[in-house]
């Protein structure tokens, strides 16, 4: 699985932003040829994106392009222009606004086709694909099971927002006359189910007020504690709370790794399946739980303080 704490929307059409973007700490960087660009600026951004992908320092980042909606008339040149032009460059395309399973199914076909046609290992580049409406909510789980290129499911809460008749404008935020609860707490749910029954990645939406960082810490706390993977960031000041939101505190990834190699020693060693670890039981449901908070920590960088001594 790849690190996706932060992911940062560029768009495609801004030179200055994509330079920009290969200085941020971010995990996942997407070059955006749909909502953030004009349709008069889409061709070009389509040759920015190809250069800014060849020519650009991405390293330690995830590279993804999202590309136009199928209901557009862009789609497919989107696809072939960016995937022949710096397919090599590339680790996923993000498809916007999916329906149903057959949208994700038509994206890999035509990745197959390009990377034979180009010398490319098929099936390298991933997808991403992103759920904006309740059609595509609803039929989230054969879209989560619909291609073995899927890695992540993506929340788009603002045309989700519409797409339901929600009554706000401010995208994340509780609707007014909602006091109870959490109004988004079934969409997230539902596709953090759908994701991790298909062992998938799930990455939570942006927020839009950007310069509001502790709008955006409270909001990324809630799909956090749920389990998601990571958050949209749309501005450089929302990426190091991203970075801490979706990375395990430094005590819990030490604890985790604590119980991975307590586990492993009495075990095998002591032959023992159940024992205890300062005042806590562990077996192997802990161990499960310990390797989700040790998998987030190695991702995120962290390094151990403390040891297992028998």
């Amino acid at each position: 699985m790849r690190s996706r704490r932060s992911v940062l929307a560029v768009p495609g059409s801004n030179p200055r932003f994509l330079e920009k973007a290969q200085t941020l700490p971010v995990d996942e960087v997407f070059l955006d040829l749909e909502d953030s660009v004009a349709p008069s600026a889409k061709e070009q951004a389509r040759r920015n994106v190809v250069s800014a992908l060849r020519e650009g320092d991405w390293a330690g980042r995830t590279r993804v392009v999202r590309v136009n909606d199928l209901a557009t008339r862009w789609t497919y040149r989107d696809v072939i222009e960016v995937v022949e032009g710096a397919g090599e460059f590339l680790d996923c395309l993000m498809l916007p606004k999916v329906q149903d399973s057959t949208e994700v199914v038509w994206l890999d076909t035509l990745l197959t086709q390009i990377e034979r046609a180009m010398g490319y290992d098929v099936g390298r580049i991933g997808i991403e694909a992103q759920i904006e409406s309740a059609r595509g909510l609803v039929n989230v789980d054969a879209i989560a099971g619909s291609s073995r290129r899927l890695e992540t499911l993506v929340f788009g809460p603002a045309d989700f927002m519409a797409s339901i008749n929600m009554r706000t404008l401010v995208v994340g935020e509780q609707p007014p006359g909602y006091t109870e609860g959490d109004a988004y707490h079934y969409i997230l749910m539902r596709l953090l189910m759908a994701a991790r029954s298909h062992d998938l990645q799930v990455i939570d939406g942006p927020y839009l007020h950007v310069r509001d960082v502790e709008g955006f810490r409270r909001v990324a706390r809630r799909s956090a504690a749920l389990g998601f993977d990571g958050k949209w960031v749309l501005h450089p000041s929302q990426v190091d709370a991203a970075n801490e939101v979706f990375s395990p505190s430094q005590e819990d990834y030490d604890r985790a790794e604590l119980i991975l190699e307590a586990y492993e020693y009495y075990t095998t060693v002591e032959e023992r399946g159940a024992v205890m670890l300062g005042d806590e039981m562990i077996d192997e449901a802990s161990r499960k739980m310990a390797l989700v908070v040790a998998a987030k920590g190695r991702a995120a960088g962290l390094s151990r303080t403390k040891s297992f001594t028998p």
